[in-house]
């Protein structure tokens, strides 16, 4: 049974959603504040963090920021921000999807079943994948260049596992979207350019001159076989 921490300062609304995700089996847990919720992250040990971005005590971003420094916990930024630029501000902190209120309480739990389950799925693939200096151990979702490891949240190692599997395969972004399970909802594609420039930015010697992840002008993205 897996545990969702559910940081949203509306009382009503975070009744709501917490009732809609108990109905369907999730444990929950829940902080009307950034700054307590983040003291839960730690202490609760949660699956999945829902984070509004409006919080008192703490701004969502900054939350966020800090749960990317300690875990790679999944999470889905919850927001009235609707501006392009907030959206990609909140992939760029490392979330792993994104809704604008007012949203189905419906839908919210579908997104929250699609991140849990990209975070996890694949276990039938390769679970050991070695090109040149990069290591990738499916088992433990672990990456290492060398002998650095890599901390990479669920969405980029989901990302970087579906191109390594497929070496040389293009990728539109639409494909990848839907490898993450994210083209069914929203078909954010401007959401895997944010992916893809802090996946380069961990795993590539020289981000600007990309050895692993090529752009393929006009179509999207692949995984080079040479190394």
């Amino acid at each position: 049974m897996n545990k969702i921490l559910v940081i949203e300062d509306d009382p009503n609304l975070a009744r709501i959603i917490i009732s809609y995700l108990e109905r369907d089996g999730f444990t929950v847990c829940s902080s009307l504040r950034g700054d307590t919720g983040l003291e839960m992250v730690f202490s609760e040990k949660p699956d999945l963090v829902l984070l509004d971005l409006n919080l008192p005590g703490m701004d969502g971003m900054d939350v966020a920021n800090e749960i990317r420094r300690e875990t790679d916990i999944p999470i889905i930024m919850v927001t009235a921000r609707v501006e392009e630029t907030d959206r990609l501000q909140g992939f760029s902190t490392g979330a792993d999807d994104y809704i604008s209120k007012p949203f189905s309480p419906r839908e919210l739990v579908a997104r929250v079943k699609a991140v849990l389950h990209r975070s996890n799925k694949l276990s039938s693939a390769p679970s050991h994948i070695v090109i040149g200096l990069l290591d990738i151990n499916h088992e433990y979702h672990d990456v290492k260049i060398g002998e650095k490891e890599i901390d990479l949240t669920p969405t980029e190692y989901q990302l970087l596992y579906a191109m390594a599997v497929n070496p040389g395969r293009v990728f539109s972004r639409l494909q990848l979207l839907e490898a993450l399970d994210k083209g069914v909802f929203d078909g954010y594609e401007r959401s895997i350019d944010v992916h893809i420039k802090n996946l380069r930015s961990k795993i590539e010697p020289d981000p600007r001159k990309p050895r692993f992840i090529e752009t393929v002008f006009g179509v999207g993205y692949r995984f080079s076989k040479e190394k």
